[in-house]
Order: C-alpha cells, then structure tokens, then sequence
C-alpha cells in the first residue's frame, strides 16, 4: 500500500477547480472501469493533473472515491414546501434521481461493498457522506417544530436518537428500493413511504403508552 507523503507543499495553493477535476475523473473512471481497476494514475490523466497532486490531496483510492460520491450526495437541499410531509417527499425524490445517476450508484455500491473489510473505509464513508446529509433531517425536524408539526424534545439523547432513525429510514429505504429491488421512486412511492414515516413518528412523539 502505497503512503501518503508528509512533506510540506510548496507549490501553489490547492486549487478548487483541480479538486473538482479530480472528483468528476473519479466518478468517471468508476462507470466505465469499476472500483477494481480504478487507479489514480487513471484518474489523474483523466483530470489532467499529475499524480502527485492526487497524493497531496488524498491518501489513496478509498479516500478518494468516497469524496467524490460524497459530492454527489451535497447536492441534496430541503425543499420548503410548506408541510413536513411535502419536504419529505421532496427530498426523497431528490436522493432518487441522485442515486440513478451511473456514477453515483456505482460509486456507492463499490465504496460499501469495500467498506465491509475496511474499517477505515467505513468510517470515512460514515463521516462523509452519513454525517454529513444528517443535516438534512434537522433542518427539516427544526423546521417541521416551528410549523408547529412536531413538538419540541426535551431529552438531547433522545432527540438525536430520532435523528439517526429518521435517517436510517429514509435513506436505507430509498437506497434498498432504488439499488437492491431496482424499483422506481416516483411521487406516489415517496408518498407513501412519508405518510408511514410520519405515522410513526407521531406514535413515537405520543410515548410508549401515547394514544
């Protein structure tokens, strides 16, 4: 395995439009060459950079392939729609017609497979991209409080307990939906799949022993 210099740069600052170069080459090669035979040296030529700005900006291909599918997944916005079931809704299809997109559905389904005999990996993507597009759920949950849809939560734990579920549902659903049973998610399937989110999210707002 190959390691990550240490050596201070020298040369002129990081360049945005290069990073972006990169990620897009990455997402590329990824459709047309698959994780096995991706290389930087590929990618690199793709981006026309050399191969050491790669090396100086990531540590090797994991690093590398998750952040360009974790670009994809930034794309993502809460759409204000006026209820917490149209944001919802919304968000969902927007994460539908992201994970159809070639790149990203061969970039996710490769980094996850990898990931299951690299805990390094795992945690990267967890970091990236999981973490990352929690931001979605609470924006929407502070938002859908202050419509007055959702009440407020006293208990912090609790409160963040709620975001990982919320989380795990939506996109484990549309994920198994989208790339595992290789079904549409059109606007009556989101619907659907919010009114029951919403169900139970009113029954665990009620408590254990709510109505």
């Amino acid at each position: 395995m190959q390691c990550r210099t240490s050596a201070p740069r020298t040369g002129r600052p990081r360049s945005a439009a290069a990073d972006a170069a990169i990620l897009a080459a990455t997402r590329e090669a990824l459709v047309e060459l698959g994780w096995s035979k991706l290389t930087l040296g590929d990618v690199a030529t793709r981006a026309g950079v050399a191969k050491t700005t790669l090396y100086r900006r990531w540590a090797g291909k994991n690093e590398l392939v998750v952040d360009a599918v974790a670009e994809l997944f930034d794309e993502l916005e809460l759409p204000d729609l006026g209820s917490l079931a149209a944001d919802i809704e919304g968000v969902v299809l927007q994460f539908a017609a992201i994970l159809a997109r070639p790149e990203a559905r061969s970039g996710l389904m490769a980094a996850v497979a990898e990931s299951t005999r690299d805990d390094a990996l795992r945690e990267r993507i967890r970091a990236s991209i999981v973490d990352r597009q929690k931001r979605l759920v609470l924006a929407g949950r502070s938002r859908a409080q202050a419509r007055g849809e959702l009440p407020p939560e006293e208990d912090a734990q609790e409160a963040a307990r709620t975001v990982d579920l919320i989380f795990d549902m939506v996109a484990g659903a549309v994920v198994h939906r989208t790339l595992v049973s290789a079904e549409p998610v059109d606007a009556a399937w989101a619907q659907s799949f919010t009114r029951i989110l919403l169900l139970g999210l009113a029954g665990a707002s009620a408590g254990p022993h709510g109505a």
